[in-house]
């Protein structure tokens, strides 16, 4: 029972570094040292606890690493690596997924210390900036989406009678990248 509260008592220690960048973003002031967070382990149980319950983190990437390794030993060999700057991501597998209109969609793997160590940055980014975003802003954002947005526009867009619609993918291929410089 003690190594269940001692776990409790980390995972509060880390949601309260993520707090107190959620109100220093509130508030607009300035983050300075946050590099020294990718050191804490107790981020890294928190990512690792917002991890392990998705399927994909038993798919293995192009070194074999699953959520299946995942130790104390493994968090301390991670930080090691981060705080001597010696850290390198390692290259994503990439598999194509069949899409429903039959063309296939490419879905990167990467590595499970990779996604540990994105994770965490993730939330410490997310903490600072989340706070700082409009309230009218709805994607990629915890708690928003589609569902969201189109309850926003049900709400506030009462005199609306048009939208339009436009999608985007796959735009950036079709352009001359050369054409910009």
């Amino acid at each position: 029972m003690d190594i269940y509260n001692r776990e409790v008592r980390e995972m509060r220690d880390a949601e309260t570094v993520l707090g107190v960048l959620r109100e220093r973003g509130r508030r607009g002031l300035p983050v300075e040292r946050l590099y020294r967070q990718l050191f804490n382990p107790r981020l890294f149980l928190l990512a690792y606890q917002r991890l392990y319950s998705n399927a994909g983190a038993m798919t293995a990437g192009v070194t074999g690493e699953t959520v299946d390794g995942m130790s104390l030993d493994k968090i301390r060999d991670i930080t090691a690596v981060v705080r001597a700057e010696r850290w390198r991501w390692k290259p994503v597998r990439r598999i194509y997924i069949p899409k429903r209109d039959g063309k296939r969609r490419a879905l990167g793997l990467p590595s499970f210390s990779d996604k540990l160590l994105t994770e965490v940055v993730r939330m410490l980014l997310n903490a600072y900036y989340d706070v700082q975003f409009s309230d009218h802003s709805h994607g990629f954002r915890p708690g928003r989406g589609c569902h969201t947005a189109l309850g926003e526009v049900v709400d506030v867009w009462n005199g609306t009678h048009w939208f339009i619609e436009g999608d985007i993918a796959q735009c950036l291929d079709a352009w001359s990248h050369c054409s910009f410089r």
